[in-house]
């Protein structure tokens, strides 16, 4: 931040964390379970809303489809509710914790899916959904924190990447499910769909119980030897080790630095910190948040969920397509096929290049599908071109924006304002989502404004979009710990962060055990005073 005491120099910056052992790996990688989560919810609804039996139940035996605002108001409901849970969970993760807080999204989920597992009616699916969304907004905004806050940092982008790739994974199997109850001619064959998502809550659940809490959620809270302990377990190291000292000292001297520059107080002034600083400097807390927000507004523009929550209906009403559900289950196994590769791309190649291109790669297959779809829309050979360049279009999205958002602001805020910053940015994430489920049945539907295939213009215009705020905003952060992250964005603009590296640490080689001690002292000095201000 602009007029603050740079950190330390003259530590050794490669020493900041244990090396990756198995162990270690295996812990990070399953909170990424949680995508399987958020995916299948996503993805069940778009192949429950074409089945026959759905239709005539919602709207009478003489339905062969489900009006445009009923099919806007399902979709978006669930995205409604999972706005306001995920500004919820930024207060609950900073106060009863990381781990915590996704285990009780579970449960509210599982609520809401029993709720819509029993309706017969619009009324009660719809109430379900919503309900449902509130755990969907704890979930999805708190894993991405959790995981963040815990991987180490040379396979941090590839964790919080395979969080996007659960994510296609529970599409995939929401398609395989929905392809394979659709004929039914009871309620089972939306039921069963529905139903099958408690078995994915059950299991993240289940498994984060078993696995430790963050340690720099201790750090927050003053209790050191509780985070200690918990990254010595994570790090599957002994708590004397070196490593774990060193590491401990580094989150403790960056938290203590961001709280003398921005002290957090009472609960209204603990949002507000996430919106001071000037709009200008890029390292502020309010261009971290503007960045975060934006990231994934930006996501939500490239017209992914059009494929994932529209897909079937869009296909069905192109006319030349003979089996819907069967080509939204190659749309979203391109996805799943697809995802994997920015487990490696996300370490190798950067966050920001993957971004600015990935953005480009997107503008050319949704323009070339919308020249087609206006030209000759009918045509059965043109067709089969649009569905390629839609394949190829989810590529681009699946290595890229899909994970790459995801990665990044879990990344760019400084621990006293984390949990509130990735909270904001997950929020954005499903005001969008809730806003495009709106709005895209009045845009594409026969009955509607009938764009079809042209809508892609729309979707093309707003990847161009994407295109330059990557190119301007997006900094490059791959290779570096949390904390180093916090100390790129003092120094650099997001046009020069590629070439920054690390100089220092905030706690210093000599100085980690007096970092730990003053802030032992500073926590107990303060007694209950720190508890009322987590």
């Amino acid at each position: 931040m602009p007029g603050s005491t740079a950190p330390p120099a003259g530590a050794d910056t490669l020493r900041v964390e244990a090396p990756v052992t198995l162990k270690a790996y295996l812990m990070c990688v399953f909170a990424a379970f949680g995508g399987i989560f958020f995916g299948y919810d996503s993805g069940y609804i778009a192949g429950v809303m074409g089945m026959d039996f759905f239709i005539k139940t919602i709207e009478g035996p003489d339905a062969i489809v489900l009006p445009a605002w009923k099919k806007s108001l399902i979709t978006s409901i669930l995205s409604a509710g999972t706005f306001f849970g995920a500004l919820a969970a930024g207060d609950l993760a900073d106060w009863i914790g990381r781990k915590i807080t996704v285990i009780l999204g579970c449960a509210v989920f599982i609520v809401g899916v029993v709720l819509q597992t029993a309706s017969e009616s619009l009324g009660l699916i719809v109430a379900g959904r919503l309900v449902a969304g509130f755990g969907v907004g704890f979930v999805s905004a708190i894993i991405i924190l959790y995981m963040s806050e815990i991987a180490p940092r040379k396979i941090r982008g590839a964790i919080v990447s395979g969080y996007q790739f659960c994510v296609c994974v529970g599409l995939l199997l929401a398609s395989c499910v929905n392809y394979g109850t659709q004929d039914r001619d009871d309620s089972g064959s939306y039921r069963i769909p529905i139903a099958l998502q408690m078995a994915w809550a059950l299991l993240l659940g289940g498994g984060l119980a078993c696995l430790p809490e963050s340690p720099r959620f201790f750090v927050r809270k003053g209790e050191l030897e509780k985070a200690r302990v918990t990254l010595a377990r994570l790090r599957d190291q002994p708590t004397d080790s070196e490593y774990i000292r060193d590491e401990l000292a580094e989150i403790i001297a960056n938290h203590e630095y961001e709280t003398s520059v921005a002290p957090v107080g009472g609960y209204w002034s603990a949002w507000m910190i996430c919106f001071q600083g000037s709009l200008f400097t890029s390292s502020s807390n309010l261009r971290r948040t503007i960045l975060g927000t934006s990231l994934q507004m930006m996501q939500q523009w490239t017209g992914c969920n059009f494929v994932f929550y529209f897909g079937t209906t869009f296909f069905q009403q192109l006319g030349t397509i003979s089996d819907p559900f069967l080509m939204s289950l190659v749309t979203t196994l391109v996805n799943v096929c697809s995802t994997p590769i920015a487990f490696w791309s996300m370490e190798r190649i950067g966050r920001r290049p993957l971004l600015i291109w990935g953005a480009a790669g997107m503008v050319v297959c949704q323009y070339i599908v919308a020249i087609i779809g206006t030209v000759k829309p009918d045509d059965d050979n043109c067709v089969k071109a649009m569905i390629a360049f839609i394949c190829i279009y989810i590529f681009f999205f699946a290595t890229t924006w899909g994970p790459g958002a995801w990665v990044v602001i879990g990344e760019v805020f400084p621990l006293p304002m984390r949990a509130k910053g990735v909270a904001l940015s997950t929020a954005s994430n499903w005001l969008w989502n809730c806003i495009i489920a709106v709005i895209t049945p009045y845009m594409v539907d026969t009955d509607k404004g009938n764009l079809g295939p042209k809508v892609f213009w729309i979707w093309g215009s707003l990847c161009a979009c994407c295109f330059l705020y990557a190119f301007l905003l997006v900094p490059e952060t791959k290779g570096l710990t949390l904390e180093q992250v916090d100390q790129m964005l003092n120094e650099t603009t997001p046009r020069t962060s590629a070439r920054w590296v690390p100089h220092s640490t905030y706690a210093g080689g000599e100085k980690a055990e007096k970092s730990v001690q003053h802030h032992e002292e500073k926590v107990a000095s303060s007694g209950s005073d720190g508890d009322s201000q987590v």
